[in-house]
């Protein structure tokens, strides 16, 4: 009798941690912006899915790593970013390109064209849109940088101090401001 009654008690110890436990996950995958879904691919170094190939479009010379693909239980396939930074009040211009080009990639991937993707900031999230607008944008955009490229010499179009101290190849650059 003795016996049965820890057991019970166990039984209930049990429960009341899976109940924690369950919760606490619950609350964490809220806060990872991701959507409902099963995980397909990961560029995190997370432990569960390791993903080394990018993506690759030959034809547009477009390759990509995208945080996270999100298979929803529709079937849509959703791109994540995660962004380190705190959420500007519209995400970066820069941004809404990388994503659409993760767009770009599952749908010549996966031969599923994706509706939307999530830019994850560190205290926000965004839904964006993909549109035709802003694919044919991102054609567009990799037009022009391939004419740069040919062209060798690009002038710096901006006039911002903080965008130039931040710049990967400040370095470098012979129009640097400052």
């Amino acid at each position: 009798m003795i016996w049965g009654g820890y057991a019970l008690g166990i039984g209930f110890v049990l429960l009341a941690l899976a109940l924690a436990l369950w919760w606490r996950g619950s609350v964490l995958a809220e806060r990872s912006g991701l959507p409902n879904g099963r995980i397909l691919y990961t560029d995190t170094g997370s432990a569960w899915i390791t993903n080394d190939e990018p993506f690759f479009d030959p034809q547009l010379r477009l390759v990509g790593k995208p945080d996270y693909l999100v298979e929803e239980n529709d079937g849509t396939i959703v791109p994540v970013e995660i962004k380190s930074g705190r959420a500007p009040a519209e995400p970066w211009e820069s941004h809404l390109y990388q994503l659409a080009a993760y767009c770009w990639l599952v749908e010549r991937e996966y031969g599923v064209r994706p509706s939307h993707g999530i830019i994850q900031y560190r205290d926000r999230a965004f839904a964006v849109d993909y549109t035709d607008e802003l694919r044919e944008d991102l054609l567009d955009l990799l037009t022009e940088m391939r004419e740069d490229l040919i062209e060798g010499e690009v002038d710096r179009d901006h006039n911002d101090w903080n965008r130039c101290a931040r710049c990967g190849v400040a370095a470098d650059c012979t129009q640097r401001l400052g």
